[in-house]
């Protein structure tokens, strides 16, 4: 035969001994990192009040081909979109889940509480990564929400909705709020010691926060406000602050870090969702030509919501997750396929939030 792919018996069984190759490795480098994630989730805990919003859980990682994960030197334009699949169906209370009958005798700032039964999540989003140069990049992300939401209102028994509780059932799509980010990579001149990189930018008001559903409350027919953490958008400016930085640990491992501070400037309609802190840290194997195994642990961790119209109580958490995914280089390596399953790992709410059981996640991305 003469050069190119091997023949199939020999093609196989070089793709079963790439395969072996790493997988004592990535087994010892993932139980290194855990005592650091959680040595971070400490810290983290003891400097900021715990939250994050169970209504509004997404998919909380940097895919493969972020700034932190796999750094550019060349200068170009690469596009990525990218669809995650977020069923929240688990009712938790704290570090545990809840029935709803249990759910509806807890009491909110003095109110009954509200049971909600289910939010499916659909995001579809468009990122445009354009590398001006080896130390400096902007990064747009453009956001399609699709959700379906369906509650018993504050009044419920946990089993049928009660008169007056705001009952109903919603679903909502469309454009949510855009995120401009900038970065600048030229700390460490010296590349045998990584990259490290600052990011900074604004999640801009671009979605909606006025949508309605359709109330299931016979004694409240009609169209009836949704809650404010469910809208498509916050109606809010919020300034996004990170860190990250990427390095080799061996000719075929590398690792990454990344860190991300929101904080939203202003109340809108009397609103302001809670300040968020995230943190991604994870390891990519390029031993294998035919795929690319990576491994993440994401760490989300916000304040409550706060205003008039924000649920002051059942908002906010500390949330852990494990991110394994895979990334296959096709068409010349420009294009690139990838797929993360996202499972929690801990999960602390305040009051009573759905939560999912995991994710999903799929996407493509080209690079000019």
């Amino acid at each position: 035969m003469g050069a190119g792919k091997p023949s199939a018996p020999n093609y196989w069984k070089e793709a079963i001994m790439e395969t072996k190759k790493f997988i004592r490795p990535v087994l010892n480098i993932t139980i290194a990192f855990i005592p650091t994630i959680v040595v971070g989730l400490l810290i983290s805990a003891e400097a900021f009040a715990c939250a994050s919003c169970g209504c509004t859980l997404s998919s909380d990682w940097e895919n493969i081909q972020s700034p932190g994960a796999s750094v550019t030197f060349k200068p170009g334009l690469s596009i990525d979109l990218r669809y995650d699949y977020l069923d929240q169906n688990q009712l938790r209370h704290g570090t545990g889940s809840i029935s709803a009958i249990d759910a509806s005798k807890i009491t909110n700032d003095g109110n009954p509480q509200e049971v909600e039964k289910d939010t499916q999540n659909n995001y579809i989003t468009l990122g445009v990564d354009y590398a001006i140069d080896r130390l400096w990049g902007i990064n747009v992300q453009v956001p399609f929400i699709d959700r379906r939401h369906s509650t018993l209102g504050t009044n419920s028994n946990g089993i049928t909705p009660g008169p007056g509780g705001m009952s109903y059932d919603s679903r909502t799509d469309g454009i949510g709020d855009i995120r401009i980010t900038g970065r600048y990579q030229g700390f460490l001149r010296n590349c045998q010691y990584g990259v490290l990189g600052v990011m900074g930018g604004l999640k801009l008001p671009t979605g909606s926060f006025t949508e309605k559903g359709t109330s299931t409350d016979p004694t409240m027919p009609g169209d009836v406000p949704i809650d404010r953490g469910l809208q498509p958008g916050s109606g809010t400016t919020d300034v996004i602050l990170g860190v990250y930085y990427s390095n080799s640990i061996t000719e075929d491992w590398n690792c990454f870090a990344q860190a991300l501070y929101q904080r939203a400037l202003n109340f809108r309609e009397d609103y302001r969702p809670g300040d968020s802190f995230g943190c991604n840290v994870g390891v990519r194997y390029a031993g294998i030509s035919y795929f690319s195994p990576l491994v993440q642990f994401n760490l989300k961790y916000s304040n409550r919501d706060s205003g008039a119209n924000a649920d002051r109580y059942s908002t906010g958490g500390t949330l852990l997750y494990i991110s394994p995914g895979v990334s296959v280089p096709i068409a010349g390596r420009h294009l690139s396929l990838y797929g993360f399953v996202q499972a929690p790992l801990y999960q602390d709410v305040n009051g009573v939030q759905l939560a999912p059981r995991f994710t999903t996640t799929v996407g493509m991305r080209y690079t000019f």
